[in-house]
Formats: C-alpha cells, sequence, structure tokens
C-alpha cells in the first residue's frame, strides 16, 4: 500500500497520521468491494462517521475499532502489544538463586 519501505511516523503531524489511518481503512474498504453504506451499517455506525474517518477527520477509538473489525483487520493490534522484559540485573539476580544441586533433608 505504502510505496515507501519506511516511514518517520515520529516526524509526521497529528493530521498526516490521521489520513494515514483514513487511507488505510479505504483501501481495505475498496479491496472488499464494499460501499461506505454496507460498511458502515456492518460496524454500526453512520455512513458520515466512515467518510471522516475516511478523510483523516476525528472520530472515536471504538468507532475505528469497529471498523477495523468488519474489515477484518484487528491484527494491526499486535503493534499496542506490551511484552514484559526482565532487566539484565534481576535475571543475572534470579540465576543466580536458582538451585544448582539437590540437598537431603535431615530428620
Amino acid at each position: 500500500m505504502n510505496d515507501l519501505p519506511y516511514t518517520n511516523w515520529a516526524s509526521m503531524s497529528d493530521k498526516a497520521l490521521a489520513e494515514q489511518i483514513g487511507t488505510f481503512v479505504k483501501h481495505h474498504r475498496l479491496e472488499l468491494n464494499k460501499t461506505q453504506d454496507i460498511l458502515a451499517h456492518a460496524a454500526g455506525i453512520s455512513r458520515s462517521t466512515l467518510s471522516l474517518l475516511e478523510r483523516g477527520e476525528t472520530v472515536t477509538m471504538a468507532t475505528f475499532i469497529q471498523v477495523l473489525r468488519v474489515l477484518d483487520q484487528l491484527q494491526v493490534m499486535d503493534a499496542f502489544v506490551v511484552q514484559k522484559s526482565i532487566s539484565p540485573l534481576a535475571l543475572a539476580k534470579m540465576e543466580q538463586e536458582k538451585r544448582i544441586r539437590a540437598r537431603n533433608k535431615k530428620v
């Protein structure tokens, strides 16, 4: 969809980012050969709200998620998955506390 192999998202204005999202939505709607009316009805929103989204105007997060669901594009949410990471110091401490040998219990 994007001819550029790298997009510097941080350098884009909020408006430009919203327009990019709108372009994404419109592209996938057209790929499914759906009119705005059909997609909007399936998402439970008005056609004018979908039009706003496709133009990069302000819509609610709930609206965006509903549209992604109908477009079968919820995999974009993978970008928001938070991976828990452990610091190298905590990992080293856990390794030190790990048992190396079993001991007989004294009775």
